[in-house]
């Protein structure tokens, strides 16, 4: 077990720096393909997700001028034309997390599924480990980006509000063949949460541990915890932590870590928390805190509001503590 967990440690490692030692660990296996080419479309489409996103900026002043000039018709529909088009990129935000969705179902069936356990799919199938990472990345990524910016709820808001006081009928028409009042339903309630992205991998998750009942829940609960210990191994031991090239590689890990112990308290009956948890949580969060990133106070968040059994009688005070 230990020299199984120490090579999943040192493989995982060079994958997740880009420093592969052996340039064939990098690559899917013929077993892999076709996950890894549905995940990879998926990914790719992900990058152009988050630039999207860094450059939301939103149409504040036009909403407040449009707010301030009832009558003023012009500046109503200055207001409705500057909105439009960024609820059709918020649109587009919420159709990929379903696709994002279906990539991590189609990842965790891969790396759970019998005769191998978690620890031994790691190993053998280091790039769709390097996908699942990537993902989670992605997620933490985007969350944090759409938590700092309040212009992308103001402007659906006043999208929703424009649309039910029924202005402006000819264009509603068109903006509603874009965004249905079902479609506006189901926006509102995935923005509305502070981290959207994730809380859409873990009802994933919930839902494919659920749906899998002849599936041990350990398989998958093992498959995050290694997961989570080996991205804390690989940011707390200096040996491993040389070869990050840079601080996005940090982050990386530190966003993969935060993720996956998110999913286990998720998943997981009594959560990451539990001092029967397989999850190292006060060494989890130290390594957190000694990370000199401007980012570690939203990962902190990110454990303190979206994980479930932060509050229970069982998680100790000691964590609590750390996490205050």
């Amino acid at each position: 077990q230990v020299s199984c967990y120490n090579s999943v440690v040192g493989k995982l490692d060079h994958t997740f720096t880009g420093q592969t030692l052996d340039e064939h660990d990098a690559q899917p296996t013929e077993a892999e393909t076709a996950v890894w080419n549905q995940v990879s479309a998926v990914l790719e489409e992900a990058h152009g997700i988050l630039a999207e996103l860094q450059s939301y900026n939103g149409a504040g002043q036009e909403i407040r001028e449009a707010i301030q000039n009832p009558g003023d018709l012009a500046l109503q529909e200055k207001a409705w034309n500057a909105v439009c088009p960024l609820v059709a990129k918020l649109k587009r935000f919420y159709e990929f997390s379903l696709r994002l969705e279906n990539a991590l179902r189609s990842l965790l069936e891969a790396l759970t599924s019998p005769p191998y356990a978690p620890m031994q799919h790691l190993e053998r199938e280091q790039a769709l480990a390097k996908q699942f990472a990537e993902i989670l990345h992605f997620t933490l990524s985007f969350d944090e980006l759409k938590m700092t910016n309040p212009a992308i709820q103001n402007d659906f808001s006043y999208y929703r509000r424009t649309i039910s006081r029924n202005r402006l009928n000819n264009q509603q028409l068109e903006a509603e063949n874009e965004v249905n009042n079902e479609m506006a339903n189901r926006m509102s309630l995935f923005y509305a949460e502070a981290t959207p992205m994730l809380k859409t991998l873990s009802n994933a998750t919930t839902k494919f541990v659920s749906e899998n009942k002849t599936l041990p829940i350990e398989d998958t609960t093992d498959c995050l915890s290694t997961m989570a210990c080996v991205c804390r191994v690989m940011l707390e031991t200096p040996e491993y932590r040389c070869r990050f090239t840079n601080t996005d590689t940090m982050l990386f890990c530190m966003r993969v870590m935060v993720g996956v112990i998110i999913l286990y308290d998720h998943v997981h009956p009594v959560g990451a928390f539990a001092k029967t948890s397989k999850i190292d949580m006060k060494g989890c969060i130290k390594v957190l805190k000694e990370q000199p990133s401007n980012s570690v106070e939203g990962l902190l968040n990110a454990l303190r509001y979206t994980t479930r059994h932060l509050n229970d009688d069982s998680t100790s005070k000691q964590i609590r503590a750390l996490l205050q």
